[in-house]
């Protein structure tokens, strides 16, 4: 294995690989790839990234991270073999782009906090990059983001400008509002299905309920400084790991996982419960 301590001749060889796989003597596979067929791919490794950190797994960590440098470093190479740019004027784009909104540090600004920095960044991308200012500050929000994380960034970017809940009280009340109204509109399809008529107004009006139950969930999860991406993700890790527990255990008893045995199946969901306090 080449193994270098150096991150450039590092990435280099990275680079080196990507041309090489994508050439006529590479791989049949990353040869028929485009940014749009591996889009998917970077979303997918930072994620994994995401969970490794949460894990705290160094050695998972140094993984993921290479993955996305992988799949990034894979779309450059894509690029630049189209003439739309090189993977050179990316990095150099971002490093100036650094640079340029880093005066406290490369120049004689001063930013003396992290709030002080953000004003300088975009005051730096509106007046001295001369970008367009945003018809909505949520603009700055894409649209390509999961609804999860794009509901937190549009809150935030709300709040930013003084469209918020003063405390934390008013997002709770919200949350127990839209709950009440969430459970009604599950009453009023269960009252269409006992009449036997068509539910597929009421069902839509649920749908709508249970996304503004899901809204006024992150506004919670926000205002207690939470990212509920993160706090959705360690939930998810829970629950697989207690599944996981269940199935071994009734594996374990001879028994198959099915109806009419919860109670059973609730008996080492509780005991996975209890190992993982």
């Amino acid at each position: 294995m080449n193994v270098t301590s150096d991150p450039k001749e590092a990435f280099g060889r990275l680079y080196d690989i990507f041309v090489r796989l994508r050439s006529p003597e590479g791989c049949p596979w990353d040869r028929e790839q485009t940014p749009a067929s591996i889009r998917g791919n970077l979303i997918e490794e930072a994620y994994e990234c995401v969970e490794a950190i949460n894990d705290g797994d160094i050695e998972h960590v140094k993984e993921e991270i290479g993955d996305v440098i992988l799949v990034a470093t894979m779309m450059a190479v894509i690029y630049e073999e189209s003439g739309a740019f090189t993977t050179a004027e990316a990095l150099d784009t971002i490093s100036e782009k650094l640079v340029r909104r880093h005066p406290h540090v490369f120049a004689d600004a001063e930013a003396g906090t992290p709030d002080a920095v953000l004003r300088q960044w975009n005051d730096i991308k509106e007046n001295v990059e001369g970008r367009r200012r945003k018809d909505s500050v949520l603009d700055s929000v894409s649209k390509a983001m999961p609804p999860l994380e794009r509901a937190y960034r549009l809150q935030k970017a709300a709040a930013k400008v003084g469209f918020d809940w003063p405390d934390p009280t008013g997002p709770w009340d919200k949350l127990e509002e839209e709950l009440r109204e969430s459970r009604e509109a599950c009453v009023a399809i269960e009252a269409k299905a006992a009449s036997g008529g068509d539910d597929s107004a009421e069902r839509a009006a649920l749908e709508d309920e249970l996304g503004d139950l899901f809204f006024s969930l992150v506004n919670v999860a926000r205002k207690h400084r939470v990212d509920p991406a993160i706090a959705m993700h360690r939930a998810v890790e829970k629950f697989s790991s207690r599944f996981r527990h269940v199935e071994k255990r009734m594996a374990a008893a001879g028994e198959k996982m099915e109806h009419g045995k919860l109670e059973m199946m609730d008996r080492y969901w509780d005991e996975a419960k209890e190992a993982g306090r």
